[in-house]
């Protein structure tokens, strides 16, 4: 016996474009017909099974990349072999299994079933696709009624019916990536900063990270936006505007140095050029994102009716970028302050487990409370992370101390891991890729222009106001230091629907890996070619304030500034000190100093250094 089976397509949000009004819609299609009787509960418990053993797999085989990773590395700092990163060998092995499943695993196929609209004129008009299928199934079995409904999420266009249970189920929401993975990997940007020289280097920081990744991404979009109209479908066949390039060049424009910080803290690169690299890439990050939501900002006021560049849909778009990043420093700063008070008047230090839980968990939500208030969670938990190392870290007890530096170490590490192991598997099976080689290779060529506008002429403005010159050497070394890595592949990833918007996923995936294997591994080569100062450390830089010292008496004071990692007032007496008020956010000894705020990073030389 067969029946007739309706799908109900229920829209979750209005769209006044489609419908009008407000309210839930629904259009009903016609399927061929199909038994009038519904699997049994035993081929649901086979289905269900493999569903978890594919699942397990799948979960298996991205463990297996990390410890493989791991073990690679160890092997590496073993022979002192730093020709390639952590990274780079998370991605390469990456693609060694995307190939291995695309092409030799077998898996059960995917069982589809094809629909027509019954009213196509209902449909027609659609530029949105729904959120979900509702699956009407109504039939007779053992001689009763029975009606039942199925609901089937939209997860995207449809290239091939050939693909594998498997290929999708090592293809990840998006979602997944910018909620779960990318706050700990921000968090600890801000959470491990070494304030000391950060600060030392604000304004070039400042100056690279906003203005810079603004002049990248305009150049990079201009560039890109000349080359397709220059040369048109022969370029690419999918069809982009400005704002589809400028887009792509605010996404493009965070970098990612995670290669090259990795090998400078090995080195002990000079600490002046490993703030630079690092406050760079911190905070251009969430200019980026702040960036892009602008420039969708712009394209949503924009109207077709004028062509031409529009004043009020610009001055919007600038007004949002400021409230949102304005906004979101707010939120993540109050966060943070509000983690020192709860920290201080309270004797959690007295239970270091529920400590580090609160610690954790008041950190992640102010990234949640970000983005529920459509405000940008990355720059929240940026500030946040700062605020927490600057104010909290001082309120911990030890143990929380030493629990929170390692816990987001590691969740640092494992997320980046995996997120560079994830790029190299979807280059193989994520279904949405669109390759153009001409756009590829302009997306290159943009991108080395983008960066040279950005580095050069800034720091030439910079050094006519600072003392200690950015030499053209450390100029270089910024430059190459402009990798592309988990914050633009979470970026592009959100957004796949249309083919300009794959096409840009697709170069920026091969962007990332050949910035992060090439680049990254050629870091040591660029330190001997520009004579980048190696083996300077904070001990270095305290002898070179001592030695100072010993001609100018008033500068002595600083020696003990600058090895508890904070600079003071040189004639700021012990006695002065002890009448000064009690700090608002940290605990206070008994004479009113604060807490040393990262003790564990003196050593030994450091202390012998006090006593001379």
């Amino acid at each position: 016996m067969f029946l007739l089976q309706k799908i109900r397509i229920q829209f979750i949000k209005s769209w006044p474009i489609l419908m009008g009004t407000l309210g839930v819609a629904s259009v009903s299609v016609i399927i061929a017909a199909s038994p009038a009787y519904a699997s049994s509960d035993t081929e649901f418990d086979a289905k269900a099974q493999l569903d978890h053993r594919l699942d397990s797999l799948n979960i298996l085989l991205y463990t297996i990349l990390l410890c493989l990773t791991v073990l690679t590395i160890w092997a590496f700092k073993h022979r002192r072999i730093r020709f390639l990163h952590e990274t780079g060998l998370a991605v390469i092995y990456g693609l060694i299994l995307g190939a291995i499943i695309k092409y030799a695993y077998k898996s059960p196929d995917i069982n589809f079933m094809d629909v027509v609209p019954e009213n196509r004129s209902e449909v027609v008009n659609m530029t949105v696709p729904p959120d979900a299928v509702w699956l009407h199934l109504n039939g007779i079995k053992n001689q009763t009624i029975y009606q039942k409904t199925y609901v089937y999420s939209f997860k995207g266009e449809v290239f091939s019916t050939q693909s594998k249970e498997i290929e999708n189920k090592v293809t990840f929401d998006p979602e997944i990536f910018f909620n779960i993975l990318l706050p700990p990997i921000i968090f600890n940007a801000g959470y491990s900063l070494k304030r000391k020289y950060f600060f030392r280097n604000l304004g070039t920081i400042f100056t690279l990270a906003f203005l810079g990744t603004t002049i990248s991404a305009f150049a990079i979009g201009g560039i890109l936006y000349g080359f397709v109209q220059l040369f048109g479908k022969t370029a690419t066949n999918a069809e982009f505007t400005f704002l589809d390039t400028l887009n792509f060049g605010a996404i493009i424009s965070a970098t990612d140095p995670v290669t090259v910080l990795a090998i400078f803290n090995d080195l002990h690169v000079d600490v002046n050029m490993y703030a630079m690299v690092f406050g760079e890439s911190v905070l251009n990050d969430a200019v980026a994102i702040v960036l892009s939501s602008a420039v969708q900002s712009y394209g949503e006021t924009f109207t077709s009716s004028d062509s031409g560049f529009q004043v009020s849909p610009f001055f919007k778009s600038l007004g949002v970028f400021v409230y949102t990043f304005a906004s979101s420093f707010i939120i993540g700063a109050t966060m943070g302050c509000a983690t020192a008070l709860l920290t201080k008047f309270t004797h959690i230090r007295d239970f270091p487990l529920l400590e580090t839980a609160l610690f954790f968990m008041m950190s992640y939500s102010t990234f949640l409370i970000a983005e529920a208030a459509d405000l940008t969670g990355i720059v929240a938990v940026l500030f946040c992370g700062i605020c927490q190392a600057h104010y909290t870290y001082n309120n911990l007890s030890r143990d929380s101390r030493l629990r929170t530096k390692h816990l987001f170490e590691l969740l640092n590490f494992l997320a980046e891991n995996f997120i560079f192991c994830y790029i190299g598997v979807s280059m193989f099976t994520f279904p949405k890729h669109h390759f153009e080689p001409l756009f590829i290779f302009a997306a290159f060529l943009a991108i080395i222009i983008g960066r040279a506008a950005n580095i050069y002429p800034l720091s030439f403005l910079l050094n006519l106001g600072r003392k200690n010159k950015i030499s053209g050497n450390f100029q270089h070394m910024l430059f190459f230091s402009g990798l592309r890595g988990a914050i633009a592949f979470a970026l592009a990833i959100r957004n796949t629907v249309s083919d300009a918007r794959q096409t840009l996923l697709t170069t920026t995936s091969v962007i990332v890996i050949v910035t992060v294997i090439v680049c990254g591994g050629s870091t040591m080569q660029l330190l001997n070619w520009f004579n980048i100062p190696v083996g300077v450390d904070d001990e270095t830089e305290c002898m070179q304030i001592h030695l100072r010292s010993v001609s100018d008496p008033s500068a002595s004071n600083q020696t003990q500034s600058v090895a508890n990692g904070h600079i003071s007032n040189p004639s700021h007496t012990a006695n002065s000190r002890s009448q000064s008020p009690q700090p608002v956010f940290f605990r206070g000894t008994s004479s009113g100093s604060p807490l040393r705020s990262q003790p564990e990073f003196i050593t030994e030389n450091t202390e012998e250094l006090l006593v001379l």
